[in-house]
Formats: structure tokens, C-alpha cells, sequence
């Protein structure tokens, strides 16, 4: 809760006038605890779960034309009853995660994610959600690789592969271990880089948007990739999903450059050589299903 009672004693102690997004936290919050302020992640997270992959779902099925060239699996196709089935699972799958946040707070609380007065600025919150991309995407990584291991991945992580053609609503659909577990390197970069809760709830719901673009089975000319070098983006992912429980390539979540160090992403740029190279030939499409089976899992 902000420990000011009216807007003149907030300009006060922080010794200049608030700026507009200043004054509309301060209405918002001056009476509400820190606690439902960090609650707010929880009907954010569920709102992005719920609306974004509804946007790709409408222009699959509204305009089936334009979005055809995008598809990264274009012989896969997926009902609407389908969907819904995925969506109800992913929702069940809230009645742990909800508790599980908001038990949480104290851990938000000990490494120091604020909610008073000044907001931070914008420079700082874009040098901050860049540190927690880099640390999230490395961690991630590791994360994934473990679930990798045949043990992990057989008892745990091959409830998410059950899609080998990822939609939206499928990001959140694994086995709570896993929910839990991959929770871990969310945490690490504000954990480390303590900020301002605006910026936290922010990487919350950036970070989310972009998994769930990676799991949307569309490669659309406006994602991520094409604007940031060495993003993944749903065609590389579609890849690690594709190949299931065989896949030891494209464990990254965000950038590519973990993939290509550790030479985790072999398998992948082979594909891509066949694909480009059958193009050239014939003028395919270059999704997944161009490339034969025996291509696309020599890794």
C-alpha cells in the first residue's frame, strides 16, 4: 500500500509533480495492499491464455486464405471441439497454479519487487525486461534439456509434447511438475534485478505472449522473429514439438543462440538446407510436412 493519502503529500515526498501514468498507480493502488497488487498476475496470465489464442483461432477459421501460407504444420488441422477439449485442460490446470501464486508472494516480497512511488522509466524498464529475457531464456534452456532426459521426459515433459502440432492453447498444457519447475527461471531475472511490480507484471505478460506465439502453429510475417535477431518463433518450435520425445534440438525459448553454442539446433538447419534446397526446385511451401520424416528427425 503507498504511504501517501492524497496526491499533494506523493508530490511531496518525491519532490516533483507526478507524471500522468504516476498519478493513475497512485489512484489505482493508494488503497490496496501490496499483496493484490501482486494478485493481479493471476487474472493476467489467465486473460492471455484465454484471448490470445482465441486470435488465432478466429483468423484460422475466418480467414482460412490468408493465414494458409503461415501454417508451419499445414496438414495438421484441429476442430474447434478440439480447442475447447485443450482449453478446459489448460483451465484445470489453474486450480494449481492459482495457489501456487498466491502462496508466492513472499518470495516477490524478500527479493525486493516494489510497488511505490516514482514508476520506474521506460528506459529502465526496457534494460530490465531485456536482463530478464537474457536470464529466463538461458535457465529455460538448461530446464528444458533436463526434461529431456528419458526418465523426465516419459514421467513429466510428454504430457506437452501430446500436441506435435503446438496451438495456442496447448503452451500452459503439461504436467504440473513441469509448471511448477519451469516457474523457476521466470523468477530468477526480477530475482536477481529487482524492479518495480509494473515492470514485473509486465515481463509476466510479455513473456507469456511470446510462448504462446511460439506454440500458435502460425509464422506470421509480424512475429517476433522477424524483427529480433536470433528469436525462435513458432516455426523453430513447431520443430522441437515435431520430432516429441526423440528431440534433442531447439530447447530455447526465446533467443536461438543457446541452440547454436551447444549445437542443439543441427537437426533443425538441416531441415531448413532440404526445405530451401526443395524450394528452389519445385517452389514448396517449406512447411514441416515438405520435408520427409527421415529428414526432418536426423539430428
Amino acid at each position: 500500500m503507498l504511504p501517501y493519502v492524497s496526491l499533494q503529500e506523493a508530490q511531496t515526498a518525491i519532490g516533483r509533480p507526478l507524471t500522468t501514468a504516476e498519478t493513475l498507480w497512485f489512484n489505482y493502488t493508494a488503497n490496496m495492499s501490496d499483496y493484490i497488487i501482486y494478485c493481479h498476475n493471476i487474472p493476467i496470465m489467465f486473460l492471455l491464455d484465454t484471448l490470445v489464442p482465441v486470435f488465432y483461432l478466429v483468423m484460422e477459421h475466418m480467414f482460412p486464405t490468408y493465414v494458409a501460407p503461415y501454417k508451419v504444420q499445414p496438414k495438421i488441422k484441429y476442430s474447434l471441439n478440439d480447442h475447447f477439449k485443450c482449453y478446459l485442460l489448460v483451465a484445470r490446470g489453474y486450480l494449481l497454479v492459482v495457489p501456487s501464486l498466491l502462496v508466492s508472494y513472499p518470495t516477490v516480497k524478500m527479493i525486493g519487487i516494489r510497488t511505490s512511488l516514482p514508476l520506474p522509466s521506460s528506459t529502465e524498464i526496457i534494460l530490465q525486461l531485456i536482463v530478464y529475457f537474457v536470464i529466463e531464456d538461458y535457465t529455460n534452456y538448461w530446464f528444458h534439456r533436463l526434461f529431456h532426459v528419458k526418465w523426465l521426459y516419459e514421467n513429466v515433459h510428454k504430457v506437452h509434447h501430446e500436441y506435435t502440432a503446438p496451438i495456442g492453447f496447448a503452451t500452459q498444457h503439461a504436467h504440473w511438475v513441469e509448471t511448477l519447475v519451469f516457474g523457476i527461471p521466470s523468477i530468477l531475472g526480477p530475482a536477481l534485478v529487482p524492479g518495480h511490480m509494473v515492470t514485473f507484471l509486465l515481463w509476466l505478460a510479455l513473456r507469456q505472449t511470446e510462448a504462446i506465439e511460439n506454440h500458435s502453429g502460425y509464422d506470421f510475417p509480424w512475429t517476433f522473429r522477424k524483427y529480433i535477431p536470433f528469436t525462435a518463433g513458432a516455426d523453430y518450435h513447431d520443430y522441437h514439438h515435431y520430432v516429441g520425445g526423440q528431440s534433442q534440438s531447439n530447447f530455447a525459448p526465446v533467443f536461438t543462440y543457446c541452440d547454436y553454442i551447444y549445437g542443439t539446433d543441427k537437426g533443425y538447419r538441416y531441415r531448413k538446407r532440404l526445405l530451401q534446397n526443395k524450394q528452389l526446385k519445385d517452389g514448396s511451401n517449406g512447411g514441416l510436412s515438405c520435408a520427409s520424416t527421415s529428414d526432418i528427425k536426423s539430428e
